[in-house]
C-alpha cells in the first residue's frame, strides 16, 4: 500500500510539473524564457531606435511603427525572439521597407534573454 502511495505521489508530481503553463499569462511558445519589459526597453532604446525611433512609431524608409504591429503581434515569443536573431533581409518579400532589418537589430552582442526582454517590451505596445 505504502508503495502505491509513493507512485502515486511521484504521478502527481508529475504531472503537476507538466501541467502548469505561464503563471503569467505570457505566450513564449514553449521555451519557458519570460522577458523583462523594463529591461527590453533598454535594450530597445539601445539597439532599435536607429530604425524604429525612441517612440517605436518608426522611421520613415527604415523601420516599421511597432505599436499594434500585426505581425508582432502575431508570433509568439520565441517565434519572434526568432525573427530578431536571424533578421529580414532586404530582398525578402515580406519587408515592406525595403532595407535590410540585420539579426539581433545589429548588435550581435544580444543574448536570447535580451531579446525576450524586447519581446515583453514590443507587447507593452499595443
Amino acid at each position: 500500500m505504502k508503495r502505491l502511495l509513493a507512485i502515486f505521489a511521484v504521478l502527481a508530481m508529475v504531472l503537476a510539473a507538466c501541467g502548469g503553463g505561464d503563471s503569467d499569462g505570457g505566450d513564449t511558445g514553449g521555451s519557458g524564457m519570460v522577458g523583462d519589459a523594463t529591461a527590453g526597453e533598454d535594450v530597445f532604446a539601445g539597439t532599435c531606435v536607429a530604425c524604429h525611433g525612441a517612440d517605436a512609431t518608426g522611421v520613415e524608409g527604415l523601420g516599421k511603427d511597432l505599436h499594434n504591429n500585426e505581425f508582432v503581434d502575431g508570433l509568439n515569443d520565441d517565434e519572434l525572439v526568432d525573427f530578431l536573431k536571424e533578421g529580414r533581409p532586404a530582398g525578402d518579400p515580406a519587408n515592406e521597407a525595403g532595407v535590410d532589418m540585420p539579426p539581433k537589430g545589429g548588435n550581435p552582442s544580444l543574448s536570447d534573454q535580451d531579446l525576450y526582454d524586447v519581446a515583453a517590451f514590443l507587447r507593452t505596445l499595443n
